[in-house]
């Protein structure tokens, strides 16, 4: 797994996860939340129709350019491989993603800087560009993806359909691909935690770590959301949050670390802040160690959900892989990856709809039926700016 708290923020619009089905508004102007309950059938991973003539992969805005699924995999297949940035074996179950895929089409995939941020994986583009060696594609969080967008080449999943406007970008530049909701992970030991609360009593002094620097990563902005929530904070008010973690500096229950599997296993940071697929996952990877871990979304506070992004840069170089890529996150085998990973699926509703969801891994998440708080994106920039002027207390590294 990644080393914990350097993904990019991501704004979002309303979400609401029940257990039977999940509903959405919005417009398309900004990443925004899980599929409706109300929508077609899936049809992510059905062959597209074959067009009269084929065009070339990096001009193809949807497979049936190409001729159709197959035929653009089989074109990736040719490319040899496709390059990814930032993606984690450990992370929303990105190592699972990645073996199905290569088995499955036969292309090779180069994950490149697995601890890499948002920002991290434009400047690698940027860089790189032209070299072969760029990312093929970006997992970005809201802030950065909204922010580079002429940087990204349209296309269209063949389950397009399934996907809600208020997800995606209408031409196919961006869109939604996976979401979790921010928790409290500890080591069960230390006895119940089950609030926000919690986390400023005396005797975890030197044990509470929030993943990230929250003015560098998505689950530690939303941590101090979270907080906020829990203090008498908003959405457009998150003081609250910043002045409950200063509170936890000040007592010595907050450390400067950032964490990770390996400072979670050792005892360093036996509470941790951070997303449901990063927490949940930590709980079969320690017991063999002797650890029962356990995550709760706490009860003193709304959930706090949020998005990452899927864009094909486009100057890949491999164009063909890279769609493929893409029709393979957004089939069903790939969202059912996704919540074995414990993260909640763009296109979750539309699979329920079709009885294709994995339903013993949905089942695990168990996800808040409370809609969760959600940043928009003029509170984020309202937040940030907050942050950028009060977060001086501590210095997470």
């Amino acid at each position: 797994m990644r080393r914990i708290g350097l993904r990019g923020f991501a704004a979002f619009a309303a979400i609401t996860v029940l257990v039977g089905a999940c509903s959405s508004s919005g417009s398309s102007s900004a990443p925004a939340s899980v599929a409706p309950a109300s929508v077609p059938p899936a049809s992510a991973g059905a062959p597209s129709a074959a067009p009269s003539t084929a065009v070339a992969a990096k001009d193809a805005t949807s497979a049936a350019d190409m001729g159709g699924v197959d035929a653009v995999c089989a074109a990736g297949k040719a490319e040899g491989q496709v390059t990814l940035i930032a993606t984690p074996p450990d992370w929303a179950n990105y190592g699972q993603m990645i073996t199905d895929f290569s088995a499955k089409y036969g292309i090779k995939v180069q994950s490149d800087k697995p601890d890499a941020n948002s920002q991290d994986e434009i400047n690698q583009a940027q860089q790189l560009a032209g070299t072969g060696r760029q990312p093929d594609l970006f997992d970005l969080g809201t802030a950065v993806a909204l922010a580079h967008t002429d940087m990204y080449a349209p296309y269209k999943v063949a389950g397009w359909a399934d996907i809600p406007d208020a997800n995606k970008e209408a031409t196919g530049l961006w869109v939604n691909n996976y979401t979790g909701f921010m928790t409290i992970g500890y080591d069960t030991k230390l006895g119940d935690i089950t609030t926000v609360a919690d986390l400023a009593d005396a005797k975890y002094k030197g044990k509470v770590a929030l993943n990230g620097d929250p003015l560098k990563a998505s689950a530690g902005f939303n941590g101090v959301v979270m907080a906020s929530l829990a203090n008498g904070g908003s959405a457009d008010n998150i003081a609250p949050g910043v002045d409950f973690f200063k509170k936890l500096a000040d007592s010595g229950n907050l450390i400067p670390v950032d964490p990770t599997p390996a400072t979670i296993a050792s005892g360093q940071t036996p509470i941790v802040i951070d997303w449901t697929y990063n927490n949940n996952a930590q709980t079969a990877v320690l017991a063999p160690k002797g650890i029962t871990w356990k995550a709760v979304v706490p009860t003193d506070a709304a959930p706090v959900a949020a998005y990452y992004n899927s864009a094909i840069n486009k100057d890949a170089a491999h164009p063909a892989a890279a769609r493929c890529w893409m029709e393979y996150v957004f089939s069903d085998a790939g969202q059912n990856t996704w919540l074995k990973g414990f993260a909640l699926p763009v296109r979750l509703a539309a699979m329920q709809t079709a009885g294709t969801v994995d339903q013993a891994a949905y089942a695990a998440i168990n996800p808040p039926t409370t809609p969760p708080v959600q940043l928009t994106q003029e509170q984020t920039a309202a937040a940030t700016t907050y942050l950028t002027d009060n977060w001086k207390f501590i210095a997470i590294k």
